[in-house]
């Protein structure tokens, strides 16, 4: 009777997790490939991902341009650089489902800068917006200061959506509004969204 008994609390308890982390799962909001996972190469967009800013030729490391950090998440990463004619890269996925406006959410980022980028060197920011479509920058909620560490750091983003949103957007850019320079920003690791409503 006692094995009986123990029996029916070990199957309770591992309900109980299993509700638990089903409803965790479904709190959260996932993007596709949030590590830019895919065959390392010069001038090519990870999967799940697309190019938005014209001219953006990312890159998938390591391996190129004298970029050969680790991974933070899985094997690889991607970099994203900025011209000296004013143009620069810029990134966007579909999350997997929409954010809804007015409500607290919450992700964090790794982010690094390379001293050896085929000559694109210089340090610059990373700016994050959100929007309904591919590509659009309809709300931006985050901005970095210049990112001139080359080891990874953990950046976390809070912010509330204007409206209902589906695209995340991810743009390399300049340290001034008038001022153009080569310069680079490597990205991996973006964590799911969470809802950080205290309630």
């Amino acid at each position: 009777m006692a094995k009986l008994k123990k029996g029916y609390i070990v199957n309770f308890l591992i309900c109980i997790f299993s509700l638990f982390f089903f409803a965790r799962s479904q709190a959260q909001i996932f993007l596709q490939n949030p590590s830019f996972e895919d065959t390392p190469a010069d001038a090519t967009t990870p999967q799940g991902w697309m190019p938005c800013a014209p001219y953006t030729t990312p890159d998938i490391f390591p391996g190129y341009w004298g970029v050969y950090n680790e991974a933070t998440e899985g094997e690889t990463f991607v970099g994203l650089i900025t011209r000296e004619d004013g143009s620069f890269e810029s990134i966007s996925t579909r999350l997997s489902k929409n954010l809804e406006a007015g409500k607290c959410y919450s992700f964090s980022i790794d982010l690094a800068h390379s001293k050896t980028y085929a000559g694109y060197n210089g340090a610059i920011k990373l700016k994050i917006y959100v929007g309904a479509e591919k590509c659009s920058r309809e709300q931006l909620i985050y901005e970095t200061d210049i990112i001139k560490h080359p080891e990874w750091k953990t950046y976390l983003i809070e912010f509330f959506p204007e409206k209902d949103v589906r695209y995340i957007h991810i743009e390399a850019s300049y340290t001034k509004k008038r001022f153009s320079h080569k310069g680079n920003m490597l990205l991996d690791n973006i964590s799911p969204f969470i809802n950080c409503n205290k309630a």
